[in-house]
């Protein structure tokens, strides 16, 4: 019996033992929302055989409605059972799924299938890709629908603990349910601004991790409605506070071994991860617009926060050791821990998708790798105070000052076009080009205050 039919009797003998009621078969769209169709148990050996049949042409960007026949194919690896409220016995479980068209080839509008896809490249020399993001996210008291600021749940700051700690009680009861669900969390704190929260990942393979950011947020979420408030991972609600970004922590194995470290190197960087930094920095401008793909990404690198306050999105194309102004980082190495030498790709915003998203680090970091990219030197100075010529004279590039900016980026690049697969390259630009179109035909607070009373 194959690994994969010892995980389908498994999942199937757990159904029956535990009285799952309700098996949520979950995949995402190309934008990143999570769609979800729930099946009986006694359907779902057939679901593992044949799939579950939908609508393609209703999921953004799958297909049109002349060929919109497509496949949920229940991965048996990502099999849990989901936590109810104390008191109440669970009765559902998920997998994710991977689509597939009619005469089972994968479908090219499958998010999970372009990472697939990138990881198999990168498996093909050897290597393995893991990361391990730091969730950024607000809690609210409200959600407004009108467009106005919503009110944070609580005043506090940066790792802020009182005794009336209620962020504390929710993030206890969000990494107790994560947990549950067999996903490791390293940290948990409150963050710089009023109602912002930090919850860390433990490391995982790249694909495994994105499946675990989408069941995040959505845990997240449900916590936060449990506890009467709102949680959102809108890169930035408020005007003068920062924003909320997924620093993400990237490494490559070559079996058990760090492919990144080398204990001859000063900064303990093998050849193989200067090259890697290089290639993310090479391609940083084309792959923005998947990384931070919404308009509101561009207020959180561009926008300001309040006096004194700490802004840590980078907006420079540089990299540096444990320089947190930098877009790319090198944390500290800890002696006696060579598995843990990685980079920190800072620009990332936890609204992203992150199957494309980490589809297109792992491309751009292995182009370098491939191609013998040569690393420039690091930033060792704080790069938001250097003057924009101090910038220029180091050859610092600006990432796309807005999702337009992005977009262009992203249309002459045959690396992102390549990773992505045609299909899911043309729609993403269709669509946030009409994204953009409706933002910029808006007349905005700012222009009625600033200029109606004046002219």
């Amino acid at each position: 019996m194959g690994s994969v039919d010892r995980q389908q009797e498994f999942v199937l003998r757990t159904l029956e033992e535990r009285q799952i009621r309700f098996v949520r078969l979950w995949f995402t769209d190309v934008l990143g929302y999570l769609k979800s169709v729930a099946i009986a148990p006694a359907e779902l050996d057939g679901a593992f055989e044949e799939g579950i049949g939908f609508d393609g042409s209703a999921i953004e960007g799958f297909a049109r409605a002349s060929e919109s026949d497509m496949l949920a194919r229940p991965d048996p690896a990502t099999f849990q059972i989901l936590p109810e409220p104390a008191g109440r016995p669970a009765d559902s479980a998920r997998m994710f799924c991977d689509i597939t068209m009619p005469d089972g080839s994968p479908s090219w509008a499958d998010p999970r299938y372009v990472l697939r896809r990138a990881l198999s490249r990168a498996a093909e020399r050897g290597f393995t890709f893991y990361t391990h993001p730091e969730i950024e996210f607000f809690l609210l008291k409200d959600r407004p629908s009108d467009g106005s600021e919503p009110e944070p749940f609580d005043n506090a700051g940066y790792f802020d603990m009182t005794s009336d700690d209620s962020s504390h009680d929710f993030r206890r009861e969000a990494v107790s349910t994560l947990e549950g669900l067999g996903i490791s969390v390293e940290f948990s704190h409150h963050e710089v601004a009023p109602g912002q929260q930090e919850i860390d990942l433990r490391y995982a393979d790249a694909l495994s991790m994105a499946d675990n950011i989408m069941t995040f947020r959505h845990v997240i979420k449900q916590v936060a409605i449990a506890h009467g408030v709102h949680a959102t991972f809108m890169p930035k609600p408020f005007r003068h506070r920062p924003g909320s970004g997924m620093h993400t922590h990237l490494s490559l194995f070559e079996g058990d071994r760090n492919a990144f470290h080398d204990p001859g190197d000063p900064l303990n960087l093998s050849k193989t991860a200067r090259a890697f930094i290089a290639g993310l920095l090479q391609h940083a401008r084309e792959i923005t617009a998947v990384t931070n793909q919404w308009v509101n990404s561009y207020k959180r690198l561009f926008g300001y926060a309040a006096p004194g306050e700490l802004v840590e999105a980078p907006t420079f194309v540089c990299w540096g050791h444990a320089n947190r102004s930098a877009l790319v980082r090198v944390p500290m190495y800890k002696p006696g821990k060579a598995n843990s030498t990685r980079v920190e790709m800072r620009s990332l915003d936890s609204a992203c998708n992150p199957y494309l998203a980490f589809a297109l680090l792992i491309a751009a970091g292995m182009k370098g790798v491939e191609e013998g990219y040569e690393l420039p030197p690091g930033a060792e100075d704080d790069v938001w105070s250097l003057s924009d010529t101090e910038r220029r004279a180091l050859g610092y590039d600006e990432l796309p000052h807005n999702l337009a900016d992005a977009l262009r980026a992203m249309e002459d690049s045959e690396l992102v076009a390549e990773t992505l697969g045609e299909h899911v390259f043309e729609f993403f630009l269709r669509n946030k080009r009409s994204e953009w179109v409706d933002y910029r035909a808006e007349v905005t607070p700012f222009e009625l205050s600033r200029y109606l009373p004046a002219l």
